[in-house]
């Protein structure tokens, strides 16, 4: 266990590094995710899944939306923290869906290009294009939203068009209740279906073993953590922690 631990960490601090991304001198405003919004309540179900050919159909509004992301690059100087952090998540998001729909059709995102996930592979391809500024998915994750923000659960509103992920929202993010919309994603997270929670025994997203490190200032252990988001089930402190496997098909809504 403890040479899986360290393994973690070093890859943890190995994807950071590889992720560092420069400065950009942006002098942008701040923008409306009204597009975005709109193209997640038409295309995307409650339960996360995804009507990539419903998007594809909505190319219009989509790529006017991308657009208005590439020629508006955040900054302290003009946004405020929430603007940037809303921007980013967005971002993420949007250009995940992107990437699935100029390579579409695809069984998972994996198959794009294959390699260690988070270390090499899809998600260090860099096809964003921001103010001249070029990044990958993991620039963004890894390199923008981890370490800038501080905000753990950002792990629950960034999707990586998996099954396993926690689920694309069908809204934007914006800036003026995004910490509503964070608190409101990690509750459905910790209740939803990529977690069983029993009180002696609780099989968990891996998602809270690879970026638990991201929680550890705010909580001294994941039942800590999930005994405040939990809405049915009270764990006991020395409940049986285990992880469940991690389901890399496409989050696509079948027929």
């Amino acid at each position: 266990m403890r040479i899986y631990q360290l393994f973690i960490c070093l890859l943890s601090l190995l994807t950071l590094n590889q992720c560092k991304v420069k400065d950009v001198q942006s002098g942008s405003q701040p923008i409306q995710h009204n597009d975005w919004d709109r193209i997640l309540k038409d295309h995307v179900n409650e339960a996360g899944l995804v009507d990539y050919q419903g998007i594809i159909a909505d190319s219009m509004r989509f790529n006017r939306y991308l657009n208005t992301l590439r020629n508006h690059h955040p900054n302290k100087k003009n946004w405020n923290r929430d603007e940037r952090l809303a921007y980013w998540i967005n971002a993420y998001n949007a250009f995940t869906v992107k990437l699935i729909i100029d390579n579409y059709p695809t069984k998972s995102i994996k198959d794009i290009k294959s390699g260690i996930p988070f270390v090499n592979g899809v998600f260090d391809i860099e096809f964003i294009e921001i103010e001249g500024q070029a990044y990958s998915l993991n620039n963004i994750e890894h390199g923008i939203i981890r370490p800038k923000f501080n905000e753990p659960r950002i792990h629950f509103a960034v999707n990586c068009a998996a099954r396993s992920c926690p689920k694309l929202a069908n809204f934007a993010y914006q800036a003026d209740i995004v910490d509503q919309q964070l608190e409101r994603v990690t509750r459905e997270f910790v209740n939803g279906d990529k977690n069983i929670l029993a009180p002696d025994r609780v099989q968990l997203s891996k998602i809270l073993t690879w970026y638990w490190g991201d929680f550890k200032k705010q909580y001294d252990s994941r039942i800590e953590f999930l005994n405040k988001y939990s809405e049915d089930v009270q764990i006991n402190q020395d409940a049986k922690v285990e992880f469940r496997d991690y389901n890399w098909s496409l989050n696509e809504q079948r027929d």
